[in-house]
């Protein structure tokens, strides 16, 4: 078996999750701490409910499921896009900013010895994260960095590594408010993606309609407030979506995205969704 991807929208055949035994919100990031300060608790039942919605939607689809082993204190680490990430030549291991999250390593290593993954890299020039990566495929690729959770000397890496294979690479700033590229950016096909446009560089958005590459706008609050942008491209215009993102559900719609849309709203309160709880590790090249 070849581990690898050379894109985010070919058919996706693996992925790598982590169930959400001690998943907690915890005031790590801005949404999290908008939930916190209005007094809202996590219902553990519906978590764990949703997860499966999660998990059900991607058995839907065909999808094989390989499994971190949850680890008490990392509440974070079922946001498995964030502690690697896969590409064309193997695996990149990145380098995670929060103390917290720094833990996750171990276990990350272990899985992948276990399934026989050749690593690539070792991200060495500074924190970059998963959610800040975005493998787009035929041969173009971004990476976001706020001087926060990735720095622009590891984006500036990592663009580097990928251009000496050929690729055409772009590093993107946005505000360290946004967490990472994958809460206002997210591709659903090789000519469409979702974005929050008001907020993102127009030198991005220019590069991306150069590529031939258009957008589905999302507003501010519906990036924020609900992760509208954090999806899940499943390959032959197959999405998976929050269902509670239900305007940006009946565009993708629209468009003739065959849209599975599990609740995740109690994530989403936690500064994450779809996008964040998934690594790729497989994709059909396009």
């Amino acid at each position: 078996m070849t581990w690898a991807i050379s894109s985010e929208t070919g058919v996706l055949r693996d992925v790598l999750l982590c169930r959400p035994d001690h998943y907690e919100w915890i005031p790590s990031n801005d949404i999290a701490r908008r939930t916190l300060d209005e007094g809202r608790q996590a219902d553990r039942q519906t978590l764990m409910a949703q997860y499966a919605e999660m998990e059900s939607a991607l058995e839907t689809a065909g999808v094989t499921r390989h499994y971190l082993t949850p680890t008490e204190g990392l509440p974070y680490q079922i946001y498995t896009r964030d502690s690697s990430q896969m590409t064309p030549w193997g695996v990149m291991i990145t380098q995670m900013e929060r103390p917290q999250r720094r833990g996750e390593l171990g276990e990350i290593l272990s899985v992948y010895e276990k399934l026989g993954v050749p690593r690539w890299k070792v991200a060495s020039q500074g924190n970059v994260e998963g959610g800040d990566i975005h493998v787009i495929g035929r041969n173009l690729m971004a990476v976001g960095y706020s001087g926060g959770r990735t720095e622009k000397s590891g984006a500036l890496q990592l663009c580097a590594w990928f251009r000496e294979q050929g690729w055409e690479a772009i590093a993107v700033p946005f505000g360290e408010h946004f967490l990472h590229l994958d809460v206002i950016f997210c591709m659903l096909n090789q000519e469409v993606a979702v974005a929050c446009t008001d907020v993102l560089p127009d030198e991005f958005l220019e590069w991306l309609a150069r590529h031939g590459i258009r957008t589905l706008p999302v507003s501010y609050k519906e990036a924020m407030h609900h992760m509208a942008c954090n999806v899940l491209a499943l390959g032959n215009d197959r999405i998976v979506s929050p269902r509670h993102c239900a305007r940006i559900n009946a565009a993708m719609r629209a468009e003739g995205f065959e849209v599975l849309d599990p609740n995740l709203d109690q994530f989403a309160a936690g500064g994450g969704s779809i996008h964040c709880m998934t690594m790729p590790l497989r994709r059909d090249p396009l």
